[in-house]
């Protein structure tokens, strides 16, 4: 193997809720993770040298504290067979923008350097290495379309329809941690289970109770969002913003709406099941 390229997918919250806080103080969620078949992009190459070194196509990504040089980190003590690695990261989702990016690429590189390395993990145990660098970061190990509780980690996977989704990204970015800490926010939502989303509508219908405090505190977000709505009735806000996106039928009627859009943009298919999980180095 010269070079293994992987792709690192987007994902949308279509419904987020917040049910309480733990013993810890963190926020209890109920949220549905919807994995796209779009993403940053992850190539990787042994080097000569005992380090791992991370480029991108934006250089100033590249810091010590990027979760692919922390995910590496945190995998090399189960090397069986290290080696040096040059890892290329191709960024093409939006910081900021609640699509997961970060988080996305932290799993990619743990999952393929599991392999690389012959660290021998199972993805339970990738998983839990993961969520110590980030909520999300389970959900793309295990690398399936999920129910999630918890913080985020308790995952059940399920089966929704493959939509198709335009994506629009405000030129903004959102604090997540404003928008946690608003006195604003609605945290005490009733529990609800997965069969309440689809009878509710499934991928049309979903509550972010998120959404509300960051259109109040964010006017790019709004106005944004009003454009969107105009062709879309069921667009919302994915995890806590800046992203907006839209669900359609089809590749067509998405592609359609996107040709009007003056924001950054991408359109891209719901999956259930992340490319990663059939991704091998034999």
């Amino acid at each position: 193997m010269t070079e293994w390229r992987l792709l690192a997918p987007a994902k949308l919250n279509l419904m987020l809720h917040i049910t309480g806080r733990n013993e810890q103080g963190y926020h209890l969620l109920q949220t549905v993770f919807q994995l796209l078949d779009y993403g940053d992009e992850l190539t990787f190459r042994r080097s000569g040298s005992d380090e791992v070194n991370l480029s991108c196509d934006n250089s100033s990504l590249v810091t010590p504290d990027n979760l692919v040089l922390q995910a590496a980190a945190r995998l090399k003590p189960y090397a069986q067979r290290f080696s040096g690695m040059d890892i290329h990261l191709t960024k093409r989702l939006p910081m900021g923008g609640g699509v997961g990016g970060g988080s996305s690429d932290c799993a990619t590189t743990l999952v393929a350097l599991n392999q690389l390395w012959q660290c021998g993990l199972s993805n339970t145990e990738l998983a839990e290495i993961g969520l110590s660098l980030g909520a999300d970061v389970p959900v793309f190990v295990h690398g399936k379309t999920a129910w999630a509780e918890g913080i985020g980690e308790q995952l059940t996977p399920c089966e929704l329809p493959e939509m198709w989704y335009l994506v629009v990204h405000p030129d903004c970015f959102v604090s997540t941690a404003k928008i946690f800490s608003d006195k604003a926010l609605t945290r005490d939502c009733e529990i609800s289970k997965i069969r309440d989303f689809l009878a509710q509508g499934g991928p049309r219908r979903g509550l972010n109770v998120m959404q509300a405090v960051v259109l109040e505190h964010y006017p790019a977000v709004k106005k944004a969002l009003d454009w969107l709505t105009q062709f879309c009735p069921d667009a919302r806000m994915t995890g806590s913003g800046s992203c907006l996106f839209a669900p359609f039928d089809n590749e067509r009627e998405a592609r359609k709406i996107a040709l009007r859009c003056k924001w950054p943009h991408f359109v891209a298919k719901g999956i259930n099941t992340s490319p990663l999980m059939s991704s091998s180095t034999e």
